[in-house]
């Protein structure tokens, strides 16, 4: 090959892989905005065992085109409490035959249609009017630029068919350990197994590489994608380091079962795959190795999956031991919410629900220990109480800031107006604090001052009233938690209990005007006023449950909020 030469097959292969790359990681992404949301649901259905679980990880990787997507999913799963460690193994081992399809798709060799796709995506994204339609196109038009991508490198690498010296490289390349390597090596430098997959059937395609030197490669390659999953666990959840160590164990435990026996597989395969009639020598090899190289890859992970799908626990239990969960810190923080999570919203606004029901227990703390703190507690229950509000404010100013940091990530409906709610939410939960903090307690402040002494009757309707109150803000927590409207109804249908027994309870107070006892207006003011704030707490109550209505909606009915964006 002349210098020119070797200039354009560098910017033809090099153009073809930026190509490829770079559609691969726009489909991934759009297809994670659109579909992101139902393959969460389906994860959760199915993890229920082992092999349901595979199945959950080989679809959802199959469709969104990214195990490390899936990893995402599965590790916010853990870190809400919804899936156990061992249940994820068997995800984890699904969503390595999911990654087959993209290497069934090329060896397809459509990359004629890479420019229609382009084309398609392209007009589709500029011309929509949904949020949800545009995406569909960016992943279009990222699968169009993969196909054309592997246009180019097919392109670059024709003329190697006539080079002697890489001729006889190839020929030559028949260590399994060689070919291993530079499979390993080569997809941690471009971090995506599926483009030292799609290069593999290129070169097959041009009769370049043979069906056994492709096998090794493809098994390096699965070796060399662990590079990733390490590189994006570092500084993470804990459990995303698990989660890379069970990808690292089961991956290099099924190269070990398989590299010594490449031969001996490659002639499975063949067996297996159909054969072009009426071609011979190189031309036969062009047309039938990439399917081979294909179904190599697909058999080798079904393989590994059936083997090692039975192992799940006693590998949880493996790297449990390796990469232990330390013990929580103490003090009052977040316990789901973390940054890692942003860039899967649908999974983030999960997370942020089960934080708000963390706060939501923080607050009805507070709220039970309110009324007895009022009416006869001493200065030191008071100021317990007051940090207890400070442990309030602390959480709920990381969940704005973490809605605040997700709302800038691409949201589409109904993903806008849950961020909205949730933010109501938490508003609400933070106002329930400020009311037992600045006015409650300034009412407690008060009685002490002045050694006032509400009576037992009184003390006995307001506590109905109080009871009252605490019954529904529980039914509002279990609202926001569970998305369940019918316990929101109930909710917003408390208030006319309420009002009764506050009514009850203010003419008792007004009745005992008149009796004479000392301080008796002054006891008065700080009975009503009791009253008055347990009735604001009620209000607080029934405006989270209708916001955990808004928000179960629209998680429901997506369709109905899409002309929102």
């Amino acid at each position: 090959m002349s210098e020119l030469q070797w200039g354009v097959f560098l910017t033809e292969i090099g153009g073809g892989l930026a190509l490829f790359l770079y559609g691969m990681r726009q489909m991934t992404e759009s297809l994670k905005i659109v579909a992101g949301d139902g393959m969460k649901r389906l994860l959760a259905r199915l993890t229920t065992n082992r092999f349901t679980a595979a199945l959950a990880g080989g679809v959802v990787t199959a469709v969104i085109q990214s195990s490390s997507v899936t990893t995402v999913l599965v590790v916010g799963f853990i870190s809400a409490g919804l899936l156990q460690f061992t249940q994820s193994v068997g995800v984890i081992l699904g969503a390595n035959v999911g990654t087959t399809v993209t290497a069934q798709i090329i060896a397809f060799q459509v990359y004629k249609y890479g420019l229609l796709l382009i084309a398609i995506g392209f007009f589709t994204e500029v011309f929509a009017r949904r949020e949800r339609v545009r995406q569909w196109g960016t992943a279009a038009m990222g699968l169009g630029l993969i196909f054309f991508g592997m246009e180019l490198m097919s392109i670059a690498t024709g003329p190697f068919r006539e080079w002697p010296p890489f001729i006889d490289l190839m020929q030559n390349m028949s260590n399994p350990a060689i070919t291993v390597a530079i499979g390993a090596v080569f997809t941690a430098i471009v971090q995506s197994s599926s483009a030292t997959t799609g290069i593999v059937i290129v070169l097959a395609s041009q009769g370049l590489i043979s069906l056994e030197t492709g096998i090794g490669i493809i098994l390096g390659a699965n070796i060399g994608t662990c590079v990733t999953a390490f590189a994006s666990a570092f500084g993470r959840p804990r459990e995303a380091l698990q989660a890379a160590w069970a990808h690292l164990i089961f991956n290099v435990a099924g190269v070990l079962l398989w590299v010594f026996f490449i031969d001996a597989f490659a002639d499975i395969v063949r067996t297996l795959s159909p054969v072009t009639p009426g071609l011979e020598g190189l031309e036969l090899a062009a047309a039938d190795t990439p399917r081979q190289i294909a179904n190599a890859h697909t058999i080798f992970n079904f393989a590994n999956l059936f083997l090692f799908i039975w192992f799940t626990g006693p590998l949880a239990t493996l790297i449990q031991r390796i990469v232990p969960i330390p013990p929580a810190p103490a003090g009052v923080h977040p316990k789901y919410l973390d940054d890692y999570f942003l860039e899967q919203p649908s999974l983030a606004l999960d997370l942020v629900r089960k934080e708000l029901t963390h706060l939501g227990e923080l607050t009805r703390s507070m709220i039970d220990r309110a009324l007895d703190t009022t009416v006869h507690g001493s200065e030191q229950e008071a100021a317990a109480l007051s940090k207890a509000d400070d442990d309030v404010d602390t959480v709920y100013g990381d969940i704005i800031r973490y809605l605040g940091r997700l709302s800038q990530q691409d949201l589409i409906a109904p993903q806008p107006k849950q961020l909205q709610d949730y933010v109501g939410i938490a508003n609400y939960l933070e106002n329930v604090g400020d009311v037992i903090d600045k006015e409650l307690l300034a009412v407690a402040a008060k009685r002490r001052r002045n050694s006032l002494v509400i009576g037992p009757k009184t003390q006995e309707k307001l506590r109905e009233l109080a009871g009252e109150v605490q019954r529904v803000f529980g039914l509002a927590l279990r609202a926001v938690e569970s998305g369940d409207p019918e316990i929101a109804l109930e909710v917003l249908e408390s208030k006319s209990v309420v009002l009764a027994l506050a009514e009850d309870a203010s003419m008792h107070v007004a009745k005992r005007l008149v009796a004479e006892e000392p301080h008796r207006l002054e006891t008065f003011q700080i009975e009503t006023d009791i009253i008055e704030l347990y009735r604001r707490l009620n209000t607080l109550s029934r405006r989270i449950a209708r916001l955990s209505i808004d928000a179960s909606i629209a998680g429901a009915h997506p369709e109905d909020t899409e002309g929102e964006l």
